[in-house]
């Protein structure tokens, strides 16, 4: 059964919109859960659109996570980067594994950084009624959306969880 995407149009709110109303700090994780829970909403529109694939795709939806999705990720790269791994590699009981688990994670900003650029252009065309490989598109979003889904949740299941458990 498919679903006509043009009627389940859900507009994907700004990160910015979002994740303004959250100063970015060093004390509280608030603002890197709800970046997860935003980056996991986009996700899940990517998916969608994935899923529309080839025939039924809303341009609008295209367009919408085409705007969101470059200032998401770096915005919540730059928090990670200037903020929380600074402050998880200053604390005095560090261990190397961390530390190279830190290094590994800003080298995924970086391959994230350049296919999101990609995945957005790719949308601004599709969304923009222009042509695409279908295939290589589909292929690019579930790439995406894929490796993404598992970064937070390495993050949560290795980052935030110590965080929190060392804060109890």
């Amino acid at each position: 059964m498919e679903m006509d995407m043009r009627r389940t149009i859900e507009p994907i709110p700004s990160a910015q919109n979002h994740l303004s109303g959250l100063v970015p700090c060093d004390t509280s994780l608030e603002w890197l859960q709800r970046a997860h829970a935003e980056q996991l909403a986009l996700c899940d529109h990517l998916e969608e659109i994935a899923d529309s694939l080839p025939g039924n795709v809303d341009l609008q939806k295209c367009l919408y996570a085409a705007k969101a999705l470059g200032p998401l990720i770096k915005g919540v790269h730059t928090y990670e980067e200037t903020i929380l791994f600074p402050w998880l590699e200053s604390t005095s009981n560090i261990q190397p594994a961390l530390r190279e688990t830190l290094n590994r994670l800003k080298f995924e900003h970086c391959e994230d950084a350049c296919f999101a650029e990609e995945l957005t252009d790719t949308l601004l065309r599709l969304g923009s009624g222009q042509s695409v490989n279908v295939e290589a598109t589909g292929y690019m979003l579930r790439g995406f959306f894929e490796a993404l889904r598992r970064h937070i949740a390495f993050e949560r299941e290795h980052i935030l969880s110590n965080l929190k458990a060392g804060n109890q």
